[in-house]
């Protein structure tokens, strides 16, 4: 029960007036796609060579979760300060995503899995909501697809070298080892391509669909918001005297 938790907030904020829309339900699909990665079975991931897969799993869902929340709660952000609508997305995305995480914790070894996750979501939190809110900067407004996918891409790379370059100096400087700094860009790369491609079902999800399309502009200033339709209802009589 505990692990439905997570969903359920998310249908809880799908109830929100802003959200009251067939096409706001189409969250649902990226967030399987991302988000249902967590629920591997066992079996699947024991014949994974790598150790705590399993964990970085989890993260990378409980990632999937915080997304979610940011797409739907974007209306309230929307056309606001880039610093101020920043914040709400990391806290938006930070909160969901603990909240996704911490029912699948082992509560044998609790406070060591909580540092561990805490500090691999916290930074994939940061960097996904700053890459976020950096290419819409460098987007001048203009909103293409293709124009938002490379400025994030640049984003998600200067942001993660930023992340990762001091820890790696700091490190080569205490084990007194001559490490080449070329060794730090594959690091990086690796990061922000795994980091891009958790983003990427959001992102096709606003560029296929016109209601999140609009939320994605409004979030990250890019361009004008399309009014929506108004419904000019005519009564019978009305038109049959126009017809006579």
């Amino acid at each position: 029960m505990p692990q439905v938790l997570p969903w359920l907030a998310i249908l809880a904020l799908l109830m929100l007036k802003p959200n009251r829309c067939a096409s706001a339900w189409w969250i649902l699909v990226p967030l399987a796609c991302v988000g249902g990665l967590a629920f591997l079975p066992e079996s699947v991931l024991e014949h994974l060579p790598f150790d705590q897969f399993e964990l970085y799993l989890e993260t990378i869902g409980a990632l999937g979760f915080g997304l979610s929340a940011v797409w739907l709660l974007s209306g309230y952000l929307a056309w606001k300060h880039r610093v101020v609508a920043c914040l709400g997305m990391l806290a938006a995305s930070g909160a969901f995503g603990l909240f996704a995480l911490v029912p699948r914790l082992d509560w044998e070894n609790f406070m060591v899995e909580v540092f561990q996750v805490g500090l691999f979501l916290g930074m994939g939190a940061l960097v996904t909501n700053l890459a976020l809110t950096l290419a819409g900067l460098l987007c001048r407004g203009k909103y293409s697809w293709l124009r938002l996918s490379l400025w994030l891409m640049v984003a998600l790379l200067a942001v993660w070298l930023g992340l990762i370059g001091p820890f790696f100096l700091l490190g080569v400087l205490a084990s007194g080892v001559e490490v080449p700094l070329l060794s730090l860009f594959p690091i990086v790369g690796v990061a922000a391509g795994m980091t891009f491609c958790v983003m990427l079902p959001f992102l096709v999800l606003s560029f296929v669909n016109a209601f999140y399309r609009e939320r994605l502009k409004g979030l990250l200033h890019l361009g004008s918001i399309a009014p929506p339709p108004i419904i000019t209802p005519q009564m019978p009589a009305v038109q049959e005297v126009a017809q006579g």
